[in-house]
């Protein structure tokens, strides 16, 4: 099985794109520095079931316009779980690691699995906006209306050295698979445990331990998509787990099912709902 093209975190992938699009588009160089990309979500279920999709999501803060109203939503550290019913189309702004504490005006460990409405935190505009860009199912134009907003949000200066800082530690995390622990992170930093502990806090919205530990699920899922001749044994010793065990604890603490487990569930019956190639 392949990997369909969503991305890491969206749970049975291959199903998914039965059931929706998703389509993703680069900022506008100005706006580069906050958002490290646009996503738009379209789907057609009329006639159909609606749909469950699943998501082990990122250490991002996202800002959504969807129905009722726009939302600015936080890392959210369980199982993300969203049901598509109907037909309709979003867009949600995926902000760089680090790149919202200037916009809350708080550490984002205050936004941790919430879900705050994007009025209370930019006024009217954030409403006026929504419209504009759920007014359209043309992409570029819901990407156009999205950004005019955000350039009326976001800071003129670039984003705070903390925040660039908070960013490399990601990205290193994401890049160097024998980082399993948080003083194997702080080490290859160059910075204390404590204060990595307080960078994240301040500018991730989640715990370096955390962020280590979905890194690790996010692979352990992709693997599980391969099919079911996965050497679990093999990928818990190369994920830095103690044993199998304490990799499939886990995973289901988290999924809601052992990893082999997901790995035997296969696609969702054809004829469900419509997939257009759309990236």
């Amino acid at each position: 099985m392949t990997d369909p093209g969503l991305g890491r975190g969206v749970l049975h992938p291959a199903a998914a794109t039965t059931q929706f699009d998703l389509l993703r588009r680069e900022p506008a160089a100005d706006l580069a520095p906050y958002v490290e990309y646009h996503w738009i979500v379209r789907w057609d279920l009329r006639g159909h079931p609606p749909h469950e999709q699943q998501v082990l999501c990122h250490p991002n803060v996202h800002l959504v316009f969807e129905e009722p109203a726009a939302a600015v939503y936080g890392v959210q550290r369980g199982l993300f779980s969203r049901r598509l019913t109907g037909a309709g189309h979003v867009l949600g702004v995926r902000f760089r690691p680090g790149a919202f504490r200037p916009l809350l005006g708080a550490p984002v460990a205050g936004l941790a699995d919430r879900v705050v409405l994007a009025a209370e935190l930019f006024g009217p505009a954030a409403d006026e906006a929504g419209r504009a860009v759920l007014g359209t199912a043309d992409p570029a134009a819901m990407a156009a209306a999205a950004e005019s907003f955000l350039r009326g949000v976001l800071p003129a200066e670039p984003p705070q050295p903390a925040a660039r800082q908070a960013e490399a530690v990601l990205a290193l995390i994401a890049d160097t698979a024998a980082l399993v622990r948080v003083d194997q992170v702080a080490a290859a930093a160059g910075i204390s445990v404590r204060g990595l502990q307080r960078l994240f806090a301040e500018y991730v919205g989640a715990s370096p331990k955390w962020v280590l530990r979905r890194a690790r699920l996010h692979e352990a899922a992709a693997r599980a998509e391969q099919g079911t001749g996965v050497d679990w044994a093999a990928l818990a010793a190369d994920l830095g787990y103690a044993d199998q065990a304490h990799l499939v604890r886990d995973f289901t603490a988290v999924v809601g099912a052992p990893p082999a487990r997901y790995a035997r569930r296969g696609p969702a019956p054809a004829g469900r709902g419509t997939a257009r190639a759309s990236r």
